[in-house]
């Protein structure tokens, strides 16, 4: 055998294992105070958010237009808490996936309104984005931190 394939025989072993085992320890997982980096990459993502207001309200497009994508390609979380999250959504997944793709596409279009610097365009946009925010908030939010952060309720 050789070396590159072994290497992707033990990787394929290593996920499927931690795909298999990880709910098993999720209950256990949970007892943890470190916050999982959903949590970071969405604090990330209100930061930008409030960029994005704050350059809106100065019109800067060029701001707008900058940031927008930071928001639409935000980072994953790593893969076993992934596998965490996803596990705990369970026959959600699709309505969380959904709410996922309908924000990159909001936050792309809020890019789009502002590389033509119509104000009107942007605002719209913009409260398209927030909905979406929303939206996936309203749905998974409350029910997130009570699962993960037992101790901040």
């Amino acid at each position: 055998m050789t070396t590159c394939y072994l290497n992707k025989l033990t990787l394929a072993i290593g996920l499927s294992s931690s795909i298999f085992f990880t709910p098993l320890f999720a209950s256990e997982a949970t007892d943890t105070t470190e916050p999982l980096a959903l949590r970071k990459i969405m604090q990330n993502l209100n930061e930008n958010m409030q960029a994005i207001t704050h350059s809106i309200s100065h019109e800067d497009w060029a701001q707008v237009e900058k940031i927008a994508p930071q928001v639409a390609d935000h980072p994953q979380p790593p893969l076993l808490e992934k596998i965490r999250i996803l596990s705990y959504v369970g026959s959600n997944i699709t309505e969380f996936k959904n709410h996922d793709g309908k924000t990159h596409a909001a936050a792309n279009a809020l890019a789009q309104a502002a590389s033509t610097a119509d104000g009107e365009a942007v605002i719209s946009a913009f409260a398209r984005l927030q909905t979406t925010c929303l939206n996936c908030h309203q749905k998974f939010r409350h029910a997130f931190v009570e699962h993960f952060y037992p101790q901040e309720n």
